[in-house]
């Protein structure tokens, strides 16, 4: 792949329970076209935590890939809020997993983060699903 290409990238995270155990969902597409999908079992933890683990694979994959710029989407509001600083985080736990995320979109030219309905997440939410029930 070029340098100076966009990413387009949906992320899921999904619990079996909650806590319980997390699957990761991710779909990157470049140019309108997919060019990766991951579906990951993730281990225990809480549906916010596979959230922002999902991101982070994200991210490490578009590294990967050689991407310059991401547009990251995802269906959890909360985290988005998060994650632009619109709402303060609480969980020590979370505040590690945001301070991971941030230091991996310094390596990009622009990162952009925006949250979407479920309906437009439909491909990594499947994947995050499926990745919670592999054991």
């Amino acid at each position: 792949m070029m340098k100076k290409n966009v990413l387009e990238i949906a992320t899921d995270g999904a619990c079996s329970g909650n806590p319980g155990q997390m699957g990761l969902g991710v779909v990157i597409s470049e140019n309108g076209r997919v060019v990766r999908r991951i579906s990951k079992p993730a281990g225990f933890g809480t549906n916010n935590r596979a959230e922002y683990l999902a991101i982070i694979l994200a991210l490490k994959e578009a590294l990967k890939l050689g991407a310059d710029s991401v547009k990251i989407t995802s269906d959890s509001q909360l985290v988005i809020m998060q994650i632009t600083g619109k709402y303060r985080i609480k969980s020590d736990e979370l505040r590690k997993l945001k301070e991971e995320a941030d230091s991996l979109a310094k390596k990009f030219r622009e990162v952009k983060f925006r949250w979407v309905g479920r309906e437009e997440n439909f491909m990594a939410d499947a994947l995050a699903k499926a990745a919670s029930m592999m054991l």
